[in-house]
């Protein structure tokens, strides 16, 4: 069993977040081909959520495979009938996205991990399949959920300016938010 404190702790609630995750994306998405893509992807985002909230680290284990099968998953289904994005976008949006944080890792090297790096790769493919402005407030939201984690934190008296707090649970939340708000039927 895992020790007190370690990965393990946290697990049970995983699964009750991803399938309110899940059932969230569901009813923003509708019947259309990426949301497969969407439930298949939710609960893997949720557990590394879960690692690096526990243990400050996103295994290169999940986070290259998730990009990975995020690449290859929104390039099927986009050849179906219906799909809402594009899949040139999705491809885009990864490479942008894992090129900013990339800049942020080589310019301040101690405020995030390589595994934000890795991890923003699959978030950018998600959030570009709905196009740059989803992009970009898919990763907006993830560090304004983050710096508003760190003051409270800060306001509490639990941290101090240079307390290192795991970045993955946020760009997983705003990228959650982008794709959501990115999902819904454009009224016309």
């Amino acid at each position: 069993p895992p020790a007190p404190g370690g990965p393990g702790r946290g697990a049970p609630a995983a699964v009750p977040v991803a399938a309110l995750a899940c059932a969230a994306l569901a009813a923003a998405t509708g019947c259309r081909p990426e949301l497969a893509v969407w439930l298949a992807l939710a609960p893997f985002a949720v557990l590394l959520a879960v690692v690096d909230r526990r243990v400050h680290r996103l295994p290169d284990r999940l986070t290259l495979p998730l990009a990975a099968a995020a690449a290859v998953l929104l390039g099927a289904a986009a050849r179906l009938p219906g799909a809402a994005g594009s899949w040139s976008g999705a491809l885009l949006g990864g490479v942008v996205l894992g090129a900013a944080y990339l800049a942020l890792f080589v310019i301040h090297p101690g405020g995030m991990g390589f595994g934000d790096v890795k991890l923003a790769l699959s978030l950018g493919v998600v959030l570009g399949w709905y196009g740059w402005g989803t992009l970009f407030m898919g990763a907006f939201a993830g560090f304004l959920f983050g710096s508003l984690y760190g003051l409270a934190l800060m306001a509490l008296g639990r941290a101090g300016r240079r307390t290192a707090i795991p970045f993955g649970p946020f760009m997983i939340g705003g990228a959650l938010a982008g794709v959501l708000l990115g999902a819904l039927p454009v009224a016309g």
